[in-house]
């Protein structure tokens, strides 16, 4: 398997309006998150190895975008009950690939390796879609995203995978069961400046942790 890098993620407290953000980073390892600040309340267990991987691609925000997609999570009026992402979770699905045997991770993180150059997300729909799912879309998905969705497809057909039926609907989810909130009034113009794509393991059985496996640049 092909060296694994490190991914830094900005965390912070964004269940309420206004509230104050939290200055940690941690870095997702193979063998699970751990806090560099040293709080010992943000590691993670590593999922279980005899247990299926449940992979999905995709795009992960840095540091400073992760903020500011924080700082809008907190500018919408959320209604009591709504189960809000935490910051440290904040992406755009790429791809979801399902379970998967562990034995075949190595062929799978290989064989998903895809041409790409870096490219802007403009962020600009606060949207609530049906269902009570909160999220922050672009306007018109950038030629370049469309593309590597498409090239990630090709990829998973050549390793028989499967590939979701539905239309690719790029967005970053901020919410689930929020139906009844409400958006910011202030237009939002977010720019994502991509030059990576993730593969993550949700590492079911281990508290829903995510666990990097392969960063591509």
């Amino acid at each position: 398997m092909s060296h694994v890098k490190p991914l830094a993620i900005g965390l912070g407290a964004a269940t309420a309006k206004h509230e104050h953000l939290e200055k940690l980073v941690m870095t997702l390892r193979p063998d699970g998150p751990r806090a560099v600040d040293g709080d010992p309340s943000a590691s993670r267990l590593p999922p279980d190895p005899a247990a299926s991987a449940r992979l999905f691609l995709a795009l992960w925000p840095s540091p400073d975008e992760n903020q500011r997609l924080v700082r809008h999570l907190n500018d919408w009026s959320w209604r009591q009950g709504s189960a809000v992402v935490q910051p440290d979770r904040l992406h755009l699905t790429l791809h979801f690939i399902g379970a998967l045997d562990r034995k075949r991770i190595a062929e799978v993180s290989a064989g998903l390796k895809v041409p790409m150059a870096p490219f802007e997300i403009r962020l600009t729909r606060a949207e609530m879609w049906p269902r009570g799912l909160a999220v922050l879309r672009p306007g018109e998905p950038p030629a370049a995203l469309t593309q590597l969705h498409e090239r990630l497809a090709q990829a998973l057909r050549a390793l028989d995978l499967p590939i979701e039926a539905r239309d690719f609907r790029p967005h970053v989810t901020l919410a689930r069961r929020a139906a009844a909130s409400t958006a910011p009034a202030t237009p939002l113009q977010h720019i994502w400046r991509v030059s990576s794509y993730l593969l993550v393991d949700s590492a079911v059985g281990a508290g829903g942790a995510y666990h990097l496996l392969q960063r591509y640049d």
